[in-house]
């Protein structure tokens, strides 16, 4: 097993090419995240003890539902970034039959194939420096980050979630690389 980076590991065989990358493992992230989704939970609790046992009138309940729609929303988003933050990995796997991606949080997740045929202008993609996007992806709440994407059958696909500059070319570099290796064999 080889590594690009602290996050980034691959097994470079000759019929196929794995790899895995990990989240961040910083310690204060995963803290501050928990200590949120813990907070949002007991709010969502307290609301939830407040409109079954408190009288509310019609407006007050109305209210008290919107607020919990939204509560739903955030303690779904919040949770998920928390457990991919834990326990989560992004998998790439590329042999003759073509690309497979898999967005895996402690084995669950669904893998999606791509045909090596299909997969056009693949390229690295980041936000400009000091940008409103650039601050945005690298809040630890948001997951979707990725570094790498190209086309398929006038999909956009992204993956290699929160790399960096040199991790993202040189995967960039070992996956264009294994793509032309089979596309050749083939």
């Amino acid at each position: 097993m080889k590594w690009i980076g602290e996050r980034v590991s691959f097994i470079d065989q000759p019929k196929k090419l794995t790899v895995v990358i990990n989240p961040e493992n910083k310690f204060w992230q995963k803290g501050l995240m928990g200590a949120w989704f813990a907070m949002w939970l007991t709010i969502g609790s307290v609301m939830f003890w407040a409109f079954n046992t408190l009288q509310l009138n019609q407006q007050e309940k109305l209210i008290v539902i919107i607020f919990l729609c939204f509560w739903v929303y955030y303690a779904y988003k919040v949770g998920r970034a928390l457990l991919w933050l834990i326990w989560g990995k992004e998998l790439i796997k590329i042999d003759s039959e073509g690309l497979t991606y898999k967005k895996s949080i402690r084995g669950f997740g669904k893998s999606v194939n791509y045909f090596l045929e299909n997969i056009e202008k693949m390229e690295v993609v980041f936000p400009k420096e000091n940008s409103i996007q650039a601050i945005w992806e690298n809040s630890p709440w948001i997951q979707n980050a990725e570094r790498i994407q190209f086309q398929y059958i006038s999909k956009n696909i992204r993956l290699a979630r929160k790399l960096t500059k040199k991790e993202a070319n040189l995967l960039f570099k070992l996956i264009t690389k294994k793509i032309e290796e089979c596309l050749k064999k083939k």
